[in-house]
Parts: structure tokens; sequence; C-alpha cells
């Protein structure tokens, strides 16, 4: 089929890239990125597989759009606010993205065509660890610190067998106590009762770590 044929076959079908990019998405989210193909993709969408390669050339090419409808997603660190709280806001976002997107943690530093927004993200980025203080080379450092932090804290989170705090408790006394014993490992049953009793909440260990992370950077900044 010429481009020209498969072009006409996408029109009739209502297709657009940005229909076509949304779909993969979508699929993603709901079944993994394993199970994504242009074929399965196609019938998702009601078209031909090969009307799909007039919008993207090939399954690379979907994948660094889909990637950066994340990043497109993902808030950038504000200009108005010192680079801690940017940061932090900017963290805080990458990982409810993340959490609706799981498939995508081990995509976001793998692209090497990046897209507009994936470029705008990663300026934004390192335009505030450098008008905070922090030279070139450190910037880098600190950048990678963080990431580093929020893509191992979000594949963390995607494989926990609870969602909530109330899950965590009802697993801990019900599943991890039982395997506890204190005669045997009394530090750890120790730690999983005191938690259950304090109504301890996993998610809440997010910002426990960043703020560690942003505090540690702080000295390594040569304020102007």
């Amino acid at each position: 089929m010429s481009a020209r044929e498969r072009r006409q076959v996408a029109s009739d079908a209502g297709l657009s890239k940005e229909r076509v990019v949304a779909e993969a998405v979508r699929l993603a989210d709901r079944e993994g990125v394993g199970e994504l193909s242009m074929r399965r993709l196609a019938r998702a969408l009601g078209a031909g597989a090969m009307s799909l390669y007039y919008y993207v050339a090939s399954k690379e090419e979907l994948l660094d759009a889909m990637i950066d409808v994340v990043f497109e997603e993902i808030e950038l660190p504000p200009e108005e606010t010192d680079w801690q709280s940017a940061m932090r806001r900017r963290a805080v976002s990458a990982r409810q993205v993340l959490a609706r997107h799981p498939w995508a943690i081990g995509l976001m530093e793998s692209r090497t065509s990046p897209g507009p927004a994936n470029l705008r993200h990663r300026e934004a980025v390192t335009a505030c660890l450098r008008r905070a203080g922090f030279p070139v080379l450190t910037a880098t450092h600190a950048n990678w610190l963080l990431d580093s932090y929020v893509y191992g804290f979000a594949l963390q989170e995607a494989s926990l067998p609870f969602d909530t705090a109330d899950e965590f408790a009802d697993m801990a006394e019900d599943v991890f106590l039982p395997q506890l014993p204190v005669d045997e490992f009394p530090y750890l049953n120790e730690s999983a009762a005191a938690l259950v009793a304090a109504g301890f909440d996993p998610a809440e260990e997010f910002i426990f770590g960043l703020n560690l992370v942003l505090a540690a950077l702080e000295p390594l900044r040569v304020p102007t």
C-alpha cells in the first residue's frame, strides 16, 4: 500500500497521531507495555495495522511519543519559589504520574529521540538547579540522584501488595506478623507491630526520603 493509500485509510478511520498515541498509552496503562503491538493497537482503534505507520514509523517512534505524553503530565518546577520547594513539587508530580503509568518507569531514561515535552522537562529541571547555584556538574549529579530516587520509589510502590494504610495494617496483622515469631525475629516483629499501632502509611515514605535527599544537596550549591 502506498503512503497516499495509507493516508486515505487512516483518514477514513478518523485517525490522528494524537489519537493513536493516546490509545497506545491507554492500552499500556491497562495491559502493560509488553502487550502493546501495532496489530493490537490497530484492533483497539478499529483500523488496519498498516494505516498506523502513516503516523508512527515504528514501535520505537510510538514509544518515544508515549513517553512524551508522560513527561507532558509531570509538573515543571515552578520558577517563583525556592529550589527545594520547586523540585519537591516536580518530584511529587512525577511520582503521581508514574503511578498512573507504571509501564513508563523503565522507559523514562531510555529514549534516544526525546520528544518536545521530554526536552522541555529536562531543560526546566536543569535551569532550576543552575539558578539555585549548583555548578554544572553538581547540577547533573543532583538531577541523577533525584530521578533515581523518584523512579526507584515508583518502581517499588508499583510492586507493593497493598495500596492503602488500611490494607497495609490488615496485611501486617494477618500475613506478616504470623510469619515473624518474636523469639526468632524480634526486631521485625517489633517493627511490624509498632507500624500497625501507629497507623503507618507507606505512601508517606516518599516525602520523608525526598526531604532527606533535598537537604543533603543543599550544601553543594553556591548561592549567587
